[in-house]
This record gives structure tokens, C-alpha cells and sequence, in this order.
């Protein structure tokens, strides 16, 4: 396979991922509503509902990030940064709303781990990008970036979450450093961009502002984020 074959596919991973975890939420959230004594008619509606609202979030930060206002870095506050606040607060919403509620309360906890292995593909994804030039090194693991250690991790505690082995203290622990990772690479990723420019003026975070890459923070970070904040409370359910 060619350097740009390896890159187009790469690309092709920050639609698709996207666009899975969309259908595993819905799915998920279907399940754990029909677990909660809804209807097949009113789980079936919850499930439409939030497929809906997922769908206009996709379109609305494309179509925000086609228009180019997100690279108006001169502006006060970046258009950037409201559109990361943005993202906190659905996240904030989605985990600690009525959904959260219910994926915390009747979605399996190591399959709730297990949704956070996309983190590896994502992360293998991201260093090609890195290695094509379109993305800056310190957001990849051959810089400041170890979020792929999350989802290749999630895979294993999954397993030994299914079998019983381990126990809540190590989903906890895992919990834990995942998120401790993720803000990591956040953090990494806002100092890299033009508004502080960190990392100089060769390491610039500006490909998250084009379409598709705007679904990394805004989708898959989302996700990522919202996913740890739901097993936290799925942890304290009773066993």
C-alpha cells in the first residue's frame, strides 16, 4: 500500500469512527432504556431521539468548520474555543442527563470500558496523519500524546471486567488514568494552536478546524470524555 493509499485511509477513519460510535450510542442507549421498563415503542423513540440529536451535532461542526470561521484565530474570544466549550457542555449533559443515567445504570460496565478501544485505532490514525504532515508531532505518541496506551488497555480491561477478574478497583484505576491521558492530549492540543502557539510556529494545531478532523474534538473527544464520566457513575451502582 502507498504513503497516500495509508493516508486517504486515515482520513477515511475520522468519518467512519464518528460515525460508529453515533450508532453505538443509539444502540446502547435503545438497550439500556428497554433494561429500564420503557416500551419497545418508547425505547424505540428514546433511541430516534438521540440519533437525531447526534446527527444534527455532526452536521452542525462540519458545516461550521466548511465555512472557515474556526480559523479566525485573531477574533476574541477564537470562534475555536467556543466551539470546545460547546463540547464540554454536551458532554456534561449527555453523561449526567437522563441517557447518562440510564447507560449507567443498565449497560454492562466492561462493555462501557470496551467502547473506549476505538481510542486505538483513532490513535494509529492520528500518527499517520502526523507522519503525512497534515497534523503537528506533539499530538501524536511519537510526541506528547499517549492516549493510545487507553485504548489498547480498554481492550484487556474489558476482557478481565467480563471474566470477573480484577474487580471495580481496576476498572476505577483504569477509569482514572484514561481520563488523566485524555486531558493530557487536550491540553497538548489547545496549547498547540495558533492562539498560544507552545509548541512554535512549526508545530501549529490548525487541522482540527477542517472537516473531518473537527470530529476529533468534537465527536471522538466527546465520546472519549463523556464515556469515563459514565462508567465513574456506573461504579458507584450497586453490585
Amino acid at each position: 500500500m502507498t504513503a497516500d493509499n495509508l493516508t486517504s485511509a486515515a482520513t477515511l477513519l475520522f468519518t467512519v469512527l464518528p460515525c460508529l460510535l453515533v450508532v453505538v450510542f443509539v444502540w446502547l442507549l435503545r438497550r439500556a432504556a428497554l433494561e429500564d421498563g420503557l416500551t419497545d415503542v418508547k425505547a424505540a423513540q428514546a433511541m430516534f431521539r438521540a440519533l437525531a440529536w447526534s446527527l444534527a451535532w455532526l452536521i452542525v461542526t462540519s458545516g461550521v468548520a466548511m465555512t472557515g470561521v474556526l480559523r479566525h484565530w485573531e477574533r476574541r474570544p477564537p470562534p475555536f474555543a467556543l466551539l470546545i466549550g460547546a463540547t464540554l457542555v454536551v458532554s456534561a449533559v449527555v453523561a449526567f442527563g437522563p441517557a447518562g443515567t440510564r447507560l449507567a445504570r443498565h449497560t454492562p460496565i466492561w462493555v462501557l470500558v470496551a467502547v473506549q478501544s476505538f481510542r486505538l485505532p483513532l490513535e494509529v490514525a492520528m500518527h499517520r496523519m502526523y507522519e503525512a504532515g497534515v497534523m503537528p508531532v506533539q499530538m501524536s505518541y511519537s510526541g506528547r500524546n499517549w492516549d493510545i496506551l487507553t485504548g489498547a488497555t480498554a481492550i484487556v480491561v474489558a476482557g478481565l471486567a467480563y471474566a470477573r477478574v480484577g474487580g471495580r478497583r481496576l476498572i476505577g484505576i483504569w477509569n482514572v488514568a484514561g481520563l488523566v491521558l485524555l486531558l493530557n492530549v487536550v491540553v497538548v492540543a489547545i496549547l498547540g494552536t495558533p492562539f498560544f502557539a507552545y509548541f512554535g510556529p512549526d508545530h501549529l494545531n490548525t487541522w482540527v478546524t477542517h472537516p473531518p478532523f473537527v470530529w476529533l474534538p468534537t465527536v471522538m473527544v466527546l465520546a472519549a470524555l463523556t464515556g469515563h464520566l459514565i462508567v465513574f457513575r456506573a461504579l458507584r451502582r450497586p453490585e
